[in-house]
């Protein structure tokens, strides 16, 4: 009697966690005159798969693919107040904000929440107005900056370094009288990203499900032909000039 007494006198710390982690993975790949963004499906919490189509790339215009990882709620709403923002400029100014506003946009809202932020990592994926492709990664409080290749969320150990060494060719010596090119052509990409996830979902636990890649294309690009003859391509361009989206889905494993 007299413990129990103790332990109910005892100060007892309560806390509340708004937060929790949705698992999945997510990864943005530019390249001369288009871009590629991809994520799996899986949406989980802990050991339980809570939905296994649960998307993270997002369609914002014909130049801008934006995916979100992380908390899923918070990535939720986030997506849908950037849109929110887009559409006000379009009724605005009769035309699309291009990607690099897009980058600025997405940062001052992530700022502005940083004393209760977003707990989301984006990465922003599209086709700059110089029509080279561009990926901009952010951290939740809003840092980022212009990358070639970017992975992010629960793989994202295993998928940067294997970017890194095909993108960036890290830790590769070219041979003798040639250089590695500055960017790889979109049919070398797409089975690289694919591979990334197989290969991802083999070791984690909360990446599987579905694959969907995005991919973005300049206007006049020759590497449309890099997905003539691939299968399951789905354009969702929303004009019939410039830019054009297409969106590849794939089956990953489901155990």
């Amino acid at each position: 009697m007299p413990g129990s007494m103790v332990a109910m006198t005892q100060p007892v710390q309560q806390s509340f966690n708004p937060y929790t982690e949705n698992g999945g993975t997510i990864l943005a790949i530019a390249g001369s005159d288009f871009s590629v963004i991809a994520g799996d499906t899986r949406q989980s919490e802990g050991y339980s798969i809570q939905t296994r189509y649960a998307p993270k790339v997002f369609r914002l215009t014909d130049k801008a693919v934006l995916a979100v990882n992380g908390f899923a709620a918070d990535g939720n709403m986030f997506v849908k107040k950037v849109k929110q923002r887009l559409e006000w400029y379009r009724h605005a100014h009769a035309k699309d904000m291009p990607i690099r506003a897009i980058a600025r946009l997405i940062q001052t809202m992530l700022y502005a929440r940083r004393f209760f932020p977003y707990y989301v990592y984006n990465i922003l994926g599209g086709i700059e107005e110089d029509g080279t492709g561009a990926v901009y990664s952010f951290d939740p409080v809003g840092s980022y900056e212009r990358e070639t290749c970017r992975a992010a969320g629960a793989a994202q150990s295993l998928v940067q370094p294997f970017l890194d060494n095909q993108i960036y060719f890290k830790n590769q010596t070219p041979a003798a009288g040639t250089q590695f090119p500055q960017h790889l052509p979109l049919t070398s990409v797409l089975p690289l990203v694919i591979d990334s996830f197989t290969s991802a979902t083999e070791r984690h636990i909360e990446v599987g499900d579905g694959l969907e890649i995005y991919v973005v294309v300049a206007s006049g690009s020759t590497s449309l032909q890099g997905l003539q003859n691939l299968r399951g391509v789905q354009e969702v361009t929303g004009t019939t000039d410039g830019e054009r989206v297409f969106v590849i889905r794939r089956e990953l494993k489901k155990d």
